[in-house]
């Protein structure tokens, strides 16, 4: 019960909290490669960190919404930008290893890899998706867009969720539980949001048909 208190009650630690945790995966992999910890691969190690804490942080900012619809967790809300930014962070930390550590920003390398490997189509298609909506999550972008408009854009994060889950199960080709774990929370998470839409849609239509106070009954 006291918890259930805590979540309702008010919450000045909650951003600051997240926000600070989040930043422990990046700090881990930082002190683990100036002590040589990262293993026969470093590169490798850092890519896979990086790359899998990005989809971690997608796959939470997409909970956000189904949260507060279904569950009534009305605090989440105030979490899904700072979750949705920090998934793009990693996102750009992820490909810049892969592009200037791993590659050595070798332009003809990439394109090729890009071009050729379809992991790393679907995990850079995924940062292209996601790079919008990093651009407009202020709230200057949603008076600038209009909200309907916003709200559309904002729908790719489920595209770049499912590209970032591909990317993923190809990578690891053999041992694909753990992708197909995130693609199947990815995928109940939409089929919540499409409930939720149904759900709405069905109550507009009841207000909609519902007499208006004060109107005159109809008589057949």
């Amino acid at each position: 019960m006291s918890s259930i208190l805590v979540l309702r009650g008010p919450r000045p630690w909650l951003k600051p909290g997240v926000f600070v945790a989040a930043l422990g995966p990046l700090a881990a992999v930082l002190l683990q490669a100036s002590r040589g910890a990262l293993g026969a691969n470093p590169v490798a190690e850092a890519l896979n960190r990086l790359g899998l804490t990005a989809l971690v942080f997608l796959v939470a900012s997409l909970a956000c919404t189904p949260a507060r619809e279904i569950l009534g967790w009305t605090w989440a809300i105030g979490l899904r930008r700072m979750l949705g930014l920090f998934a793009y962070f990693y996102a750009c930390l992820h490909f810049a290893t892969y592009a200037f550590i791993d590659q050595n920003l070798r332009f003809k390398a990439i394109v090729a890899d890009v071009t050729k490997r379809p992991f790393i189509l679907c995990g850079f298609a995924a940062l292209v998706l996601l790079t919008p909506l990093a651009a407009t999550s202020t709230a200057n972008a949603v008076r600038r867009l209009g909200f309907a408009r916003w709200k559309r854009l904002h729908r790719l994060a489920y595209a770049a969720g499912a590209l970032a889950a591909i990317h993923f199960w190809l990578r690891v080709k053999k041992d694909v539980r753990e992708p197909a774990i995130y693609a199947a929370i990815l995928a109940a998470l939409l089929a919540a949001r499409v409930i939720v839409w149904l759900r709405d849609r069905r109550r507009r239509a009841v207000r909609a048909a519902a007499p208006r106070p004060g109107a005159a009954p109809t008589v057949d």
